[in-house]
This record gives structure tokens, C-alpha cells and sequence, in this order.
């Protein structure tokens, strides 16, 4: 069974998201342990990269921070082997393809299996485009996380009949950060998804608070959170696992619904 389909086994799954190398990536391996000691069931960390078209101000400026603090992707993979000395839950990267592609997408894939992470989620690459990479996630059994946006509409079925790991449903239009309501009509679009596939989904972009998180899984199977995680880590810098490990908690009883 998929390593990533574990996270979604004891039912609704609160996925956080993580800047690495924001402040530096000692306060990256405590945040992390701290969310998974506090209830995160799947982790993503996202390798910074120097323009990310995906993302919000918050994690833009995270994104900034950590490669002028020196961060690299060899430091992450190393990161990652630390982590898995005690860490067991799924972890993905969420990165862009310039990344992948500037390391030499099979080293790069391969070093993924080599060091435990379980999946890649690669926001700049569209559904027809990648071919580039799912051979090689194949070869060395990473699963490739496809995105659905509010405007896929028609494509939302294929999308989801060809999905491997979870797929990552888009709350909203536009970049990664907080919002104060969320109106999409997510609940049409789960629907669709659920006719095509019965891998899990989680929705993410957008979500802040424990009532939030608590409506998205009450329609999908989790609910992913990262500007608020990472607005965290910006505010308290190395004081900051403690405030995420608190931050955490509240949303995983939320997303449960025991907010």
C-alpha cells in the first residue's frame, strides 16, 4: 500500500506544509517533529525556489529567507535523513520543476526514494505535461501529487482517474496565503473526484483557522495548511516549534471536527 495513503487511514488528515531552511533547517527539524508529535499526519516541505509562482506573499517571503540564509538541496535531502531517524509519517516535497530539473530529475527523484520521501508535488507542472516526470517518480515508486484547481472543471475526472498518493484540491483562485471565507464550491468538485478515484483527497490554500480546516475535511478527507504554519515561523523565528506545535494541535481537533 501506498505510504502516503497511510496518513489518510485513521480518517481526516491534517497535512502541514513547512518552508525548509526558514530561519535555517535546525528550526525546520524541530517544527516538523513538533507538528507530527502534535498530530500532522502527512508532512510537506517545500524545497525553496527563487521564484514561486504558486505561492502567496507569506510563503515568498519564506521562500526568500531560506535561500539567503544558504539553504540548498543537498542540505534538505540531508534534513530528511535526519528526520527519518524518528520521524515516520508520510513526507512530500513540494517544489517547482526548475528545481527538479537543475538537479537532474533522476537524481533527484531517486535521492527521494533513498532518503524516505514518499511523494512530489510540483505546482508549475500542468496535468498534460507531466510525462516528464512520472516515469522516473515510477521507476523508484514516488508518487507524483496532482493538483485540481477550481478552474480544471472538465478535467477534474481525468485528472483524478490517473492520481497516485492524494490529490491536492485548490481551495480558491490565486496564490497560497490565509483567507477569511473560502466560497468555491468545493463539495461539486469532491464529487467528481470520488466518482473518478478512491485515492484520498485534501484540501489546501486558504485554510487558517480550526473551523475552516474542520468544514474542508468535513467535505474531503483532510485539510492541508501551510501561510499559517509558516506566518508562525516568521513571527517566533527559533522560539517558533513550540508555537507550531500548539498552532497544530488546534487544527488537527478542528479538522477532526472536535474544535
Amino acid at each position: 500500500m501506498s505510504n502516503i495513503k497511510k496518513a489518510f487511514e485513521q480518517g481526516k488528515a491534517f497535512v502541514a506544509f513547512i518552508t525548509c531552511g526558514d530561519p535555517d533547517l535546525e528550526t525546520t527539524a524541530a517544527a516538523v517533529r513538533a507538528a507530527v508529535a502534535n498530530g500532522a499526519d502527512l508532512i510537506e516541505l517545500g524545497i525553496p525556489f527563487s521564484d514561486p509562482t504558486a505561492e502567496g506573499p507569506v510563503i515568498q517571503g519564506a521562500n526568500i529567507r531560506a535561500l539567503s540564509g544558504g539553504v540548498t538541496t543537498d542540505k534538505i535531502f540531508d534534513l530528511v535523513r535526519d528526520l527519518r531517524t524518528d520521524i515516520t509519517v508520510p513526507m512530500v516535497f513540494m517544489t517547482y520543476a526548475n528545481v527538479v530539473f537543475s538537479y537532474g530529475a533522476e537524481t533527484f527523484i531517486a535521492t527521494c526514494k533513498e532518503i524516505g520521501i514518499d511523494g512530489l508535488i510540483l505546482p508549475d507542472i500542468p496535468y498534460e505535461e507531466k510525462e516528464e516526470f512520472l516515469p522516473i517518480c515510477h521507476k523508484y515508486d514516488v508518487e507524483l501529487i496532482s493538483l485540481i484547481a477550481p478552474t480544471s472543471e472538465n478535467r477534474i475526472s481525468m485528472i483524478a482517474k490517473e492520481a497516485e498518493g492524494f490529490l491536492y484540491i485548490v481551495s480558491s483562485l490565486g496564490v497560497t496565503g490565509t483567507r477569511s471565507e473560502i466560497k468555491t464550491d468545493l463539495k461539486t468538485i469532491v464529487d467528481v473526484v470520488r466518482q473518478n478515484t478512491n485515492i484520498p483527497c485534501a484540501i489546501g490554500f486558504g485554510i487558517s483557522t480550526p473551523e475552516q480546516a474542520g468544514k474542508m475535511a468535513a467535505i474531503s478527507d483532510g485539510a492541508i495548511v501551510g501561510s499559517a504554519i509558516v506566518k508562525l515561523i516568521e513571527q517566533y523565528g527559533k522560539e517558533s516549534p513550540k508555537y507550531v506545535g500548539e498552532y497544530v494541535k488546534a487544527m488537527k481537533k478542528g479538522t477532526i471536527g472536535e474544535a
